[in-house]
């Protein structure tokens, strides 16, 4: 069994260089070159490599696009993403509008550690300081940002604070996603909402709960790219749509057919357009010199509503088949009238109050209309005329849906 062991051991030691887990591809290269071979990529395939990169012989012949951009405007590059970081810290600095320590143990708790931390002792002591707010921070790292540079943080309170306004976060280390410290924040919060409070009313506008702090954190540790050494640059469109995807893959080609004689660029979905970069060029001048090309976007017809705000948007591509709407909004009154009965002379009856309910139900503003819109101008302009408000243009449009009228994606929120 020892043997076993020792014999599993060995050949585990013997493989460590050949294995190079957690190494980045540059790094694996660098290895085998010290050992006197050549790096393979199990990962590449070259039948599977060929098969994604079949560049068309020539432009398509799509219809013209709807708005002209450029590829920088309208898609991304896969890897240029930005990483998430968070952490959690101290508002400190407040005109009373702190947690209460009493309905929020934890501030008192990273109160106590912040000062042990300081070499201050706390122990028996019970803190009743208003002035302390505990937050969560927020921050996006963006791509190939270095050791050094500054990023905007946001910071929220956690507890029972009432404003963050005039306070200052102390030092906060911000992790990412893998648990390691990639950025430390600290400064002035800046809140853009406010709170006024009297004995009998008190007035809010904003959010005085939440702020900013530009500039506030700075970046400790870089993320590793290897942006240089890619072979293929993968391209993300922000709105998905073939008609684009393929009209930046023709456009890319025909940049690079002239420029180095090849046509270099493919679409794969709607989404992802795949870009193989020519030699004897650096990633980023070559991404920088097709990042400028102009393309004609195109878009889906599509109507967002927003049925919290009554916000309507109504895409340019929207129509709608002719239809004819009836539209006005039911009132129903009740009044209740009661009537006194008397009796009759030289009765023995008593006087009684008889119930009387009225009951009415109105329809104003009740009309048909016909409404129809082969442009987007003619659409509003139907819509205007029914004289409805959001909420009852909101209502049409989700019949018009239903009535198999409407030519768009119809999105509610």
């Amino acid at each position: 069994m020892t043997r076993g062991l020792a014999l599993l051991l060995a050949a585990v030691l013997g493989l460590q260089p050949a294995l190079a887990d957690g190494l980045t591809p540059k790094a694996k290269r660098e290895l085998a070159a010290r050992n006197g071979g050549v790096y393979n990529d199990p990962e590449y395939d070259p039948a599977t490599t060929s098969r994604m990169f079949r560049v068309s012989n020539g432009p398509s012949s799509l219809p013209p696009g709807q708005v002209a951009s450029r590829i920088k405007d309208i898609a991304q590059l896969q890897s240029a993403r930005d990483n998430q970081l968070v952490g959690y810290g101290l508002v400190i600095g407040l005109a009373g509008s702190g947690d209460s320590l009493r309905n929020s143990p934890f501030t008192e708790q990273s109160i106590r550690a912040m000062l042990e931390n300081l070499g201050i002792a706390t122990e028996g002591g019970s803190a009743r300081a208003k002035n302390v707010a505990a937050v969560i921070v927020t921050a996006n790292m963006p791509a190939f940002v270095q050791s050094g540079a500054r990023i905007d943080i946001d910071v929220s309170s956690m507890g029972d604070a009432t404003s963050l306004a005039g306070g200052t976060l102390i030092m906060t280390p911000l992790k990412a996603a893998d648990g390691e410290i990639y950025a430390v924040g600290q400064g002035s919060v800046i809140v853009s909402g406010f709170t006024a409070q009297g004995q009998a009313e008190q007035l809010t506008q904003g959010v005085p709960t939440a702020g900013r702090v530009p500039n506030g954190a700075i970046v400790e540790r870089s993320v590793q790219a290897e942006f240089d050494d890619q072979a293929v640059l993968t391209l993300q469109l922000r709105n998905p749509d073939f008609s684009t995807a393929i009209r930046i893959a023709d456009a890319i080609n025909d940049y690079t057919a002239q420029r180095f004689g090849m046509r270099v660029a493919a679409e794969r979905d709607a989404r992802t357009v795949q870009i193989r970069r020519p030699k004897n060029v650096s990633a980023a001048r070559f991404y920088a010199e097709i990042e400028n090309l102009v393309v004609e976007s195109d878009t889906p017809a599509r109507v967002v509503i927003d049925e919290r705000t009554g916000t309507i948007v109504i895409g340019n591509d929207v129509k709608i088949s002719r239809v004819a709407i009836s539209h006005g909004t039911l009132t129903v009154r009740i009044t209740e009238a009661p009537r006194v009965v008397q009796p009759e002379p030289f009765s023995k009856g008593e006087t009684a109050v008889e119930p009387f309910t009225a009951i009415e139900a109105t329809r104003p503003d009740a009309r048909v209309a016909v409404l129809d819109g082969p442009n987007l101008e003619t659409l509003v302009s139907g819509l205007n005329r029914l004289g409805v408000k959001p909420d009852g243009i909101i209502a049409i449009l989700q019949g018009i849906k239903s009535a198999g009228a409407l030519q768009a994606d119809l999105v509610l929120q």
